[in-house]
């Protein structure tokens, strides 16, 4: 039978999931598949959606959690996902800001915009901070983390350079943007970024390390020693 503590933890990762898979959802129905599943963001909430449900079902079962590798690389790309859009993209002083079409989103658009960049962020956020035992992550982890936006600026990048010039979101973001910048600039920026979340997972991990143990978290199993009942002084 599921512990209340497990079962909260369940609710509220799968609650995660479904504010991702909504937003995705709704940006899918109403946008071009290819250019929608060409964003950081919704690269970023899927691995949400997909690693929150399998973390839901475990604690649900309660089996272990989806390795601490996964888990807080998730967690690392959709906070950054969330600063990112607040502080650059949505940021009026920032240059590289989008708010002329920002403002232009409205219903279920704007829905989906809240859900992906700010609601499964901060639901991310809680649960590590809430629900989340901590201690699991290791500096070794924010290395291999960067394997991630690697991959995404080389998707990005080969993309961009097949679409013809005015193709719709021929460069998913600004600071890639190859046209306007150029391959020199848009390589500055990303070793920027990689710096910056090279910095960020090691905090990240910091901060698991040193934050105290929440008491709605679940205890990390431990391990059962065996030891034989007989007499003497080997246990």
């Amino acid at each position: 039978m599921t512990s209340p503590t497990y079962a909260a933890q369940a609710a509220f990762r799968a609650l995660i999931a479904a504010a991702a898979v909504v937003g995705l959802g709704i940006e899918l129905t109403h946008g071009s598949v290819p250019v929608v599943l060409s964003f950081f963001t919704v690269w970023t909430n899927i691995a949400v959606a997909v690693v929150f449900s399998l973390s839901a079902a475990r604690a649900w079962q309660r089996r272990p959690d989806v390795d601490p590798l996964y888990r807080g690389g998730v967690l690392l790309f959709i906070v950054i996902v969330g600063l990112v859009f607040h502080l650059v993209l949505a940021n009026p002083s920032s240059p590289f800001n989008v708010l002329e079409d920002l403002n232009k989103l409205t219903g279920a658009k704007a829905v989906a915009n809240q859900l992906l960049h700010t609601v499964t962020p901060i639901g991310a956020v809680l649960d590590f901070l809430l629900l989340t035992a901590p201690g699991t992550l290791r500096p070794r982890h924010a290395l291999h983390w960067l394997a991630y936006p690697l991959v995404y600026i080389a998707f990005a990048l080969v993309r961009g350079a097949l679409l013809s010039p005015g193709a719709k979101a021929r460069y998913t973001y600004p600071f890639i943007d190859v046209a306007q910048y150029g391959y020199g600039r848009v390589a500055l920026n990303a070793l920027v970024l990689g710096i910056l979340f090279y910095a960020l997972g090691l905090a990240l991990v910091a901060a698991d390390r040193y934050r105290p143990a929440s008491p709605l978290a679940p205890r990390p199993a431990r391990e059962n020693r065996i030891s034989s009942p007989a007499a003497g002084p080997l246990k």
